[in-house]
């Protein structure tokens, strides 16, 4: 199994691979597209899973934003990961969660935020955002189901409001 960067080349495989994890809907395979084609995609942090020549996997962190009264902070959120269904609870998603959080961290990130199952992402690092003083408003999800990974002690201390996705994510 190869981790990498996902090349332009890739983008087909990873449409299709989108498409299968969620049940041959379209949705998230379209939301990657609209990311790929915003100024919030960082293609670092567009990473596939590779194996005998095959996308098995995949994972985007993009840009989003903290919006606090005046005060804007930039953040990074996780939408989508996939993972090909025949591969799927081998550990590929686990694989490609941490090699994100390696990497958005050596960009300088200090927390990842995310909308994504409550009994899955905490083996990863991630809690309930609220209890962090933050908010999400754009999207009805029950309290547990947004949460916040931090990558870098103290990037919570200033990090207080509503999380703000791009348009991208509409």
């Amino acid at each position: 199994m190869q981790i990498r960067t996902e090349k332009t080349g890739d983008y087909g495989q990873v449409f299709r691979l989108n498409e299968l994890a969620f049940g041959n809907r379209e949705d998230e395979a379209e939301l990657l597209e609209r990311i790929r084609h915003s100024d919030q995609f960082i293609p670092d942090l567009s990473i596939v899973a590779e194996r005998k020549g095959m996308i098995v996997g995949h994972i985007l962190l993009s840009g989003a934003k903290v919006v606090d009264k005046e005060l804007e902070h930039p953040v990074i959120v996780l939408a989508p990961i996939a993972v090909h269904p025949e591969y799927q609870g081998r550990g590929i998603g686990g694989l490609l969660i941490e090699e994100a959080k390696r990497r958005a961290a050596s960009l300088g990130f200090g927390a990842i935020l995310l909308i994504g199952h409550p009994s899955y992402y905490p083996r990863f690092g991630f809690v309930p955002a609220g209890v962090h003083g933050l908010e999400l408003l754009q999207f009805p999800v029950p309290a547990e189901v947004f949460q916040v990974c931090v990558l870098r002690e103290g990037a919570l201390e200033q990090l207080k409001g509503e999380l703000m996705y791009p348009a991208a994510f509409f």
